[in-house]
């Protein structure tokens, strides 16, 4: 059975960091997109970033420089560093991976599996 847990939200001030983590199950992560997306209160869900088989990256314009996606093969774990955070940056993340019915397009990536989500909150 697929199955994400994230972990590492919390609140911050802006300017400083956070790093989430995405324990992937029922999968091989390195062999499949992995991705986070986050959704703040009254926007659409965003892909904020995601990494390909063969190490591709895309990152969404707004966190260019300053988020990071990495893995660990052996945990078959994905992280986000996230630096310099601003208040924009408020949202409910998700860890994200391909499923069989995947409707949810980025970075070339149909995404269908979904985290249960870490809040993230970045205060002034």
């Amino acid at each position: 059975q697929v199955q994400l847990v994230e972990s590492g939200g919390g609140s911050v001030q802006a300017g400083g960091s956070l790093r989430l983590s995405c324990a992937a199950s029922g999968y091989t992560a390195s062999r499949n997109c992995m991705g986070w997306f986050r959704q703040a209160p009254g926007k659409e869900r965003e892909g904020v970033a995601v990494m390909t088989p063969g190490g591709r990256i895309t990152y969404t314009d707004s966190v260019k420089g300053r988020f990071t996606i990495s893995q660990d093969n052996a945990l078959n774990t994905v992280y986000l560093q996230m630096n310099n955070l601003k208040p924009e940056d408020t949202a409910m993340y998700f860890c994200a991976a391909p499923g069989p019915y995947g409707r949810t397009f980025f970075a070339g990536c149909p995404f269908g599996n979904w985290g249960q989500g870490t809040q993230v909150t970045v205060s002034s």
